[in-house]
C-alpha cells in the first residue's frame, strides 16, 4: 500500500466521497426522466464563477479541470477478491496568443498537469497484464504536457512541438473512451508495451506535424524521445530534462474519415524505434524496432427519427517487434450504442472483447527458468494470450458527471506472467466530472 500524505489523504477522501455520492445520484436522477434538467445544468461543477471563467476564455486563457475515478472488485478468480481504487485528478490551461498578443497565427501554449493515487486491481487482485483501471499507475503529481501549436504557412499544415504524450495525437480513437480497462482505452496496450511509444500521462520531447491532405485524408508524423527514467520515478515530475535517452520514436499515420450517412474513421499506423533493446531469450542487442497497427471505427446504424441514436463497431489490429516485445499482437473488436434510451440522450453502452497474443519467443523464456519439469508443462499448456471481454453502461447524470457501470471477464490473466490463475470476473464503477 502506498504512503499518502495528509493533502493526498484529503484529496482522496474527497473524491472518493463524490464517487458514493454519484452512484447514490445516478439511478434517481435516471428513474427521474430529468433530462430536461440535465440540459439545463452548467457544464463544468464548478460553473462559470459569476462570469470570470468566460471572461478569462474570452481574453485567451482557458482553464480546465476533471477527475476520474475507477473502483473495481474482483469477485471471482485471479489472484483473490478483493476491491481497488484508483483516481486522476488532471489541471489544464490554454493560452491562445492569437487573443493574448492580438495577434494572427500568433499560436496555442497547453499546459497540463496530472496527479494519480490510489491501487491497481490488476496487480493486487488479478494478476493480469491489461490494466482493469485505465487510470492505475504512477501515484505522484507530475507536469503531463507543455507545448506550443501553430499552423505552418498554410491552415491545412499544423506543428507542435514541446513536453507531451506522443499518444496525444496517435494511434487513439475517441470511441474507445466508453471504457475502462487499459486494453481498450484508448490505445492498444502493445504499443507502449513493445517500444517507447509513450501514452498519456508520459510525457517526452518531442515535435509532430500534420498535413490536410484531403477533405478525407489526414497524414501526420513526428519525432519523440524515449527515455524511460524521466516517467518511472516522482522525482522527475516536473523536471523536463533528459535522463537517460535511449533514441527516439519515429511514427507515421494516415487517418481516412468517411463522412456518408453513416461516418467512419480509418488509421493506418507504422512507427520505429531506434533504440537498441535487449532481444528476448537472446545474449545480445536488437538495434531498433518497430511496428504498426490499423484502427477502425465505423457507424453501421442511425434511427431514421433520431440522429443522435446510432450504432457503431470498432476494430484494432496490431504487429510489434518479433525480436523485442513481449506483445506479439493486439486484436479487438466491439459495439458501441449512443443514446441508449429515447430519455437518454448522451448515454452510451458498450460491449468488446480483446486478445493480446504473447510473444512464442518470452513463453520460452518462462518454460525455461520454470523449477522443474512439472512447472515447464503446467506453463506450456497456458494459453498464448491474455482475452478480455468488457461491458459498460456510461450514464450522464448531468453535463459535467458521467458514472459508469462496468463488467471485465479476464481469460488467463496468468498467460503474460507464465503462471496458472484462474478466469477472473469484475465489477465496478468509472466516475468522471468536469470542474
Amino acid at each position: 500500500m502506498p504512503t499518502f500524505a495528509p493533502r493526498s489523504l484529503m484529496t482522496s477522501s474527497l473524491v472518493a466521497g463524490l464517487s458514493v455520492g454519484s452512484l447514490l445520484i445516478a439511478p434517481a436522477a435516471m428513474a427521474a426522466n430529468n433530462q430536461q434538467a440535465v440540459q439545463a445544468a452548467p457544464a463544468t461543477m464548478t460553473g462559470d464563477w459569476g462570469g470570470e471563467r468566460q471572461k478569462l476564455e474570452s481574453a485567451g486563457v482557458k482553464l480546465t479541470g476533471d477527475y476520474v475515478s475507477e473502483t473495481m472488485s474482483n469477485v471471482h478468480g485471479g489472484i483473490k477478491t478483493g476491491t481497488r481504487y484508483a483516481q486522476q485528478i488532471k489541471l489544464g490551461a490554454q493560452f491562445d496568443l492569437n487573443k493574448l498578443l492580438g495577434m494572427d497565427n500568433a499560436g496555442v501554449v497547453q499546459l497540463t498537469i496530472n496527479d494519480r493515487r490510489g491501487n491497481s486491481a490488476s496487480n493486487d487482485l488479478v494478476g493480469n497484464r491489461l490494466a482493469a483501471q485505465e487510470v492505475s499507475g504512477y501515484n505522484y503529481t507530475r507536469l503531463t504536457e507543455l507545448s506550443y501549436a501553430r499552423s505552418l504557412f498554410t491552415p491545412d499544415l499544423q506543428f507542435k512541438l514541446g513536453y507531451m504524450a506522443m499518444g496525444n495525437d496517435f494511434g487513439g480513437m475517441a470511441v474507445l473512451t466508453n471504457f475502462v480497462n487499459a486494453g481498450f482505452c484508448a490505445h492498444p496496450l502493445s504499443m507502449s508495451g513493445g517500444s517507447g511509444w509513450g501514452n498519456y500521462p508520459n510525457a517526452h520531447w518531442g515535435a509532430e506535424v500534420k498535413y490536410q491532405l484531403t477533405e478525407d485524408w489526414v497524414l501526420q508524423t513526428g519525432i519523440f524521445q524515449v527515455d524511460p527514467d524521466s516517467n518511472s520515478q516522482s522525482r522527475y515530475a516536473f523536471r523536463m530534462k533528459s535522463y537517460d535517452t535511449t533514441g527516439n520514436i519515429l511514427p507515421i499515420e494516415a487517418i481516412y474519415t468517411y463522412r456518408g450517412a453513416l461516418e467512419g474513421q480509418y488509421k493506418f499506423g507504422w512507427y520505429y524505434d531506434t533504440s537498441n533493446t535487449q532481444r528476448i531469450g537472446g545474449s545480445g542487442e536488437n538495434s531498433g524496432r518497430s511496428g504498426a497497427y490499423i484502427l477502425a471505427d465505423q457507424a453501421v446504424w442511425r434511427d431514421s427519427s433520431d440522429s443522435a441514436r446510432n450504432l457503431h463497431v470498432f476494430g484494432q489490429a496490431t504487429q510489434t517487434d518479433a525480436a523485442t516485445s513481449p506483445f506479439s499482437h493486439w486484436y479487438s473488436a466491439g459495439v458501441v450504442l449512443h443514446k441508449t434510451f429515447a430519455n437518454r440522450e448522451h448515454d452510451t453502452l458498450g460491449f468488446a472483447y480483446g486478445r493480446a497474443v504473447l510473444n512464442s519467443r518470452t513463453r520460452d523464456v518462462q518454460e525455461a527458468a520454470a523449477a522443474s519439469a512439472e512447472a515447464a508443462d503446467t506453463i506450456s499448456n497456458l494459453d498464448s494470450g491474455e482475452q478480455l471481454l468488457e461491458l459498460s453502461y456510461g450514464a450522464q447524470v448531468t453535463p459535467w458527471l458521467t458514472v459508469r457501470p462496468d463488467v471485465q471477464y479476464v481469460i488467463e490473466p496468468g498467460a503474460f506472467y507464465g503462471v496458472q490463475r484462474d478466469n477472473a470476473l469484475l465489477l465496478g464503477v468509472q466516475v468522471k466530472a468536469t470542474f
